[in-house]
């Protein structure tokens, strides 16, 4: 059914330059310290600032993650975190219709890529702006800021992505353009600290996978779309 390939780690592009701005910044603040201050101090300083340099770096962490699906209406995992609602909605934003919603909520510590779920073309793409709310609250899906991605799959069964700002998450990156195709192992998007992404699916969509499950992006298959 799948098949994953080897896996490297390397800081992701939306990172890089975040990492390289906080390493001159430590240099600055650690060469005057060195200088100028207690040995004792200067070492305190060295391993916090070195500590904080590892979490940002941790935290733009970029695996690389390649499968192969056999069965082009199986879901992938848009995110890595864990499940925190499969229900069904009325949605009323895109479709006028009932829908299955399945939300994925991650913490600072996951990886926070998003991949696309399914492949296909992509039809509507668009960024709202909005409040910060605590991500796991289901009101952050209609009133946080918030991207909006819609691809259409072969079998003509559109499925909705919503990439969700949290509290503390304060930028949505959404590569997903109109008129582009989809592909598995491709980035949708990329969401800076806690935050969450929904997505709409088909009310007969098969799910595998429960709430409050663990789940890794463009590896677990959370579901099957209908025929």
């Amino acid at each position: 059914m799948k098949r994953q390939k080897t896996r490297h780690r390397r800081i992701h592009a939306e990172g890089k330059r975040t990492v390289l701005g906080l390493v001159l910044l430590l240099f600055v603040i650690n060469v005057p310290m060195y200088l100028y201050e207690p040995h004792w101090l200067f070492a305190i300083t060295l391993i916090l600032t070195a500590l904080l340099l590892v979490f940002v770096t941790y935290f733009f962490r970029n695996p690389m993650r390649e499968v192969e699906i056999s069965d082009p209406n199986f879901l992938l995992a848009p995110a890595d975190g864990r499940v925190v609602v499969i229900e069904p909605v009325m949605e009323d934003e895109v479709f006028h219709e009932k829908r299955l919603q399945v939300s994925i909520f991650m913490s600072p510590l996951n990886v926070h890529a998003n991949w696309y779920p399914v492949e296909g073309n992509i039809i509507r793409s668009e960024h709202q702006k909005g409040r910060h709310l605590q991500a796991w609250l289901p009101k952050s899906s209609t009133e946080n800021e918030r991207s909006l991605v819609i691809i259409e799959t072969p079998q003509k069964i559109q499925v909705a992505v919503r990439q969700i700002a949290g509290a503390m998450a304060r930028r949505i990156v959404t590569y997903a353009k109109v008129g582009k195709e989809a592909h598995r192992n491709e980035h949708l998007g990329f969401i800076k600290l806690g935050s969450r992404v929904d997505m709409y699916l088909p009310l007969d969509t098969e799910i595998f996978v429960t709430v409050g499950e663990a789940v890794r992006g463009n590896e677990t298959i959370v579901g099957r779309l209908p025929e």
